[in-house]
């Protein structure tokens, strides 16, 4: 009672899991975001597709057994394909089973336009996305630049053990494909372990939503409880360098990753997984 009269109860929604609180969706979920436009050198031609796999699971059990409403957080999913497609770029939209893609709606920027009408655009692609587990043996790399797993909690619902997903990093590895993610997106990389494999990234830099932020948004009703394992944690645990220590607008360009640490980096890892996308084929 006196959480949710101090506006840090996290909210219920109709199918019994919990959106952020009052008090955390003013302080972690902006009506606008930072995106700001660029005017690219555009592309055509070959390898000018991005394969965006998003997650089509909602609810995330937490420690003490209550449910986060969560899916792909639409900031992390749109600023980056908004410079990308302001460049050219072409999007083919996955699920790991074809199931419609689920978004964090209640953090969706009600005053971004850009953002709103970007979304409605590939809404029809959101809902009926290409299946990926019948992709394996279709994706040819002469059409492909990279593969993009946007964050939002929902990553780490599944994707980091399907063994599909694992499959398509590895292969966007073996044909020097880009790999971009930010916030929670990096769950996916565990993916590449799954079938028996070593660790793909064993050795490499990345930015990442940090543990310490975790734990602490229980307090202010952000997360109805505490995360059921830590990212980073398990990263470091496979010899990965965290290159930052808040959840900001920073990047990180490891060979052919480019990651980025938070939906505050979303503007700028759009920037630059678009520059360097460019830059590639060019050269």
């Amino acid at each position: 009672m006196i959480k949710k009269l101090l506006g840090i109860a996290p909210q219920l929604e109709s199918d019994g899991s919990f959106r952020p609180s009052k008090v955390a969706m003013k302080l972690a979920v902006p009506k606008k975001t930072n995106y700001v436009p660029v005017e690219y050198e555009r592309v055509s031609g070959d390898r000018t597709q991005i394969l965006v796999i998003l997650t089509e699971q909602k609810n995330m059990t937490m420690q003490n057994g209550k449910m986060f409403s969560t899916g792909n957080h639409p900031v992390e999913v749109i600023l980056p394909m908004l410079h990308l497609h302001s460049a050219g770029f072409e999007f083919i939209i996955a699920t790991p089973n074809g199931k419609p893609a689920v978004f964090e709606m209640w953090a969706m920027p009600s005053e971004d336009q850009d953002v709103l009408d970007f979304y409605q655009q590939f809404k029809s692609q959101f809902d009926i996305p290409h299946n990926l587990a019948e992709m394996e043996g279709v994706l040819d790399e002469t059409k492909y630049a990279a593969v993009f797993v946007p964050g939002g909690h929902g990553v780490m619902l599944g994707i980091p053990e399907d063994q599909n997903v694992g499959r398509v990093l590895r292969w966007a590895h073996e044909k020097s494909l880009f790999t971009i993610t930010l916030c929670h997106g990096p769950g996916a990389l565990l993916s590449t372990q799954v079938e028996g494999e070593s660790f793909l990234y064993e050795g490499y830099k990345m930015t990442v939503f940090p543990d310490s932020v975790d734990k602490q948004t229980p307090m202010i009703g952000y997360l109805p409880g505490h995360m059921p394992w830590m990212l980073c944690e398990r990263l470091i645990e496979l010899g990965v360098t965290i290159a930052n220590t808040k959840a900001d607008d920073s990047t990180c360009k490891d060979r052919q990753l480019l990651t980025g640490a938070s939906p505050l980096a979303a503007n700028a890892l759009g920037e630059l997984a678009t520059q360097t996308l460019i830059e590639s084929l060019s050269s």
